[in-house]
């Protein structure tokens, strides 16, 4: 008898314990889908603030390459105003000082083609409200310094050779500038880029008559 108790007390056992299976397997199944869906929102949300960062990233290299446009832009404008002085200044001198006739001419030709480009930089820089340098300083004004107490043969020589550096170097920045996103200094490194070649092609001619 005391068997046959223990046999149905094992049977309830196990019937209770079958029946209680389903509720336990729903528990597992209901958290199982809320660390699911956890897993899938932070997942989002980590997506989301990449997305934001790739946006701030994208935006902050385009608003630095923006300022090394214009910064690049604003120095060619500043040099080419200080070497535009610095060449009329010389221009002057030549056209008073040198012994050579083709030097004098070349002289007053930097002063005539050197003048009008001045001219057109300060219109662009004042469209840009960019304010470039009226006078001539630093490298500029020590050169122009210098030249001044020169005269005859020693003055020819210096200014020549002066002339064929600084043309080369310019040529250099007016190409360069042919590419730039800023329409108009395009446009005007456009139309001086052939007069300083030209500029320097002549003076180059002088220079090797004087070897």
């Amino acid at each position: 008898m005391y068997k046959l108790l223990g046999l149905i007390t094992l049977t309830g056992l196990a019937v209770f314990s079958m029946t209680g299976c389903p509720g336990n397997a729903g528990n597992g199944n209901a958290n199982t889908n809320r660390v699911m869906n956890s897993n899938m929102n932070s997942n989002m949300t980590n997506a989301n603030a990449m997305n934001a960062n790739m946006s701030n990233a994208n935006a902050a290299n385009s608003t630095n390459m923006n300022n090394a446009v214009s910064s690049t832009s604003d120095q060619f404008m500043t040099e080419a105003a200080q070497g535009g002085m610095m060449e009329i200044a010389l221009g002057k001198l030549a056209a008073t000082k040198s012994q050579n006739p083709e030097i004098k001419a070349f002289g007053q030709r930097m002063v005539a083609d050197h003048g009008k480009a001045g001219e057109e930089l300060k219109a662009i820089a004042a469209k840009k409200k960019i304010t470039l340098p009226t006078e001539m300083a630093g490298g500029a004004k020590e050169t122009a310094d210098r030249l001044s107490k020169l005269s005859g043969a020693e003055f020819d020589k210096e200014y020549v050779k002066l002339m064929v550096d600084d043309h080369n170097e310019d040529l250099e920045a007016f190409e360069d500038q042919q590419d730039s996103t800023d329409a108009d200094l395009k446009a005007f490194a456009d139309k001086y880029t052939p007069i300083i070649k030209s500029h320097y092609d002549t003076i180059k001619a002088i220079s090797d008559k004087m070897k």
